[in-house]
């Protein structure tokens, strides 16, 4: 995992108003397309990259679908998606206001035990950012 270093203010409790810290931030290498992904495991198996392409807008349509209906959806090993919400506190469960006080919902995603592995075997490897080198990647 590549990383920089940034400077940000320190939000340590107790800390001085104008004090900052360094804080690491993940830098990404580049980008992959969706018709790459496509491709790459089409390479893989005996399914043209239409046939994926096909595939991966089904799964699009039965997440939207299914995490509507509240439920958790398991993506095989790659791990599950589920629809999480949050909201400011009332003093008493009359107060509470769902149309003034429920956040936009999230869509969290829980890697699997193959994705979890891979976060545990991490490398990190710091980056040092030239002043005219540009910080990121630029997306197509």
């Amino acid at each position: 995992v590549k990383y920089k270093l940034i400077q940000r203010r320190d939000m340590s409790k107790g800390a001085l108003e104008d004090a900052k810290l360094y804080y690491a931030q993940a830098v990404s290498t580049g980008y992959m397309t969706f018709d790459e992904l496509c491709d790459e495991i089409s390479e893989a198996c005996a399914l043209t990259s239409a046939d994926i392409k096909a595939v991966m807008d089904r799964m699009n349509h039965v997440l939207d679908k299914n995490l509507k209906a509240g439920r958790i959806v398991q993506f095989g090993e790659i791990g599950n998606f589920r629809m999480t919400v949050g909201s400011s506190g009332s003093a008493t469960i009359e107060d509470f206001n769902a149309d003034t006080m429920l956040r936009k919902p999230k869509i969290t995603f829980s890697p699997g035990s193959f994705l979890q592995n891979t976060r545990t075997l991490a490398k990190f490897e710091r980056l040092t950012i030239k002043e005219n080198q540009t910080e990121e990647p630029t997306e197509p």
